[in-house]
């Protein structure tokens, strides 16, 4: 699998299939990694749909178990990893995309609508992170506890006061909603989204049908997806139809 370096950063990336392209952000929080699509996701994304599309994915800067790395931009974390799917993207001289995002990919997802609204043609937010209330540290702590050390581990140069300041900036600075964008942000993105809900500690019902609700061009599937099992090939189908209706045409 190939490298995409730029300055300080190196993303490990790969590539599967042909057609209009499509951004593939895995789930796993801050240890977001490729693997994570034939290992713990739903639905394997990289397979159901490299048949129409040419299907980009990456191992997210700094995770635990990944081979991306780069510094950590406590001044800015949400915007520095948009840094490397936008670059990587580029990297790969590709304009206009579509993108689909697991968990924390949710949150990439509206950045990535915000940085570059002209480049995102449709998106698809499955099982999409989000801001809780009644939890309101619990992505501080999970990482805290689960990716801080674990990096620290084998990066001499990274250390514990550097986490919990990025991760401070990341999750605790005026928290809300998607984290990344407002909900005028949302109200007013006219780009088609599809957002399959669900409902766990870390990825709210509420803030996805919020969402979902908000945003004028958006769809939801149906609910619950995963469960039965037997539902999951019926959420694939509304996305690969969603992604057919606003594939450019040519």
């Amino acid at each position: 699998m190939p490298f995409y370096e730029k300055g300080p950063v190196c993303i490990h990336y790969e590539e599967a299939g042909s057609g209009f392209p499509l951004l593939l952000i895995a789930g796993g929080g801050l240890n977001s990694r490729m693997d994570y699509f034939g290992e713990r996701a739903p639905f394997n994304a990289i397979e159901e749909f490299k048949g129409e599309h040419r299907c980009v994915a990456m191992d997210l800067r700094n995770a635990n178990g990944g081979q991306s790395y780069g510094p950590l931009e406590v001044d800015r974390p949400w915007d520095s990893y948009a840094d490397d799917q936008l670059g990587l993207m580029d990297h790969l001289g590709i304009d206009r995309f579509m993108v689909l995002g697991f968990c924390i990919g949710g949150p990439f997802i509206w950045n990535l609508l915000r940085r570059a609204p002209d480049r995102v043609v449709a998106a698809v937010l499955t099982q999409p992170s989000g801001f809780r209330p009644e939890l309101p540290d619990l992505f501080y702590q999970n990482n805290m506890k689960g990716w801080g050390p674990p990096l620290c581990a084998c990066r001499p140069d990274v250390t514990m006061a550097t986490v919990e300041a990025f991760l401070t900036r990341m999750y605790r600075t005026d928290p809300d909603f998607v984290f990344t964008v407002t909900r005028d942000f949302v109200r007013g993105c006219k780009t088609p989204v599809l957002i399959l809900p669900d409902d766990v500690s870390g990825h709210p019902y509420a803030v996805a049908m919020e969402a979902a609700q908000l945003a004028p061009n958006a769809q939801v599937s149906l609910y619950p997806w995963k469960e039965p099992k037997e539902r999951i090939p019926l959420a694939v189908r509304h996305i690969r139809t969603f992604l057919r209706a606003h594939r450019p045409e040519g």
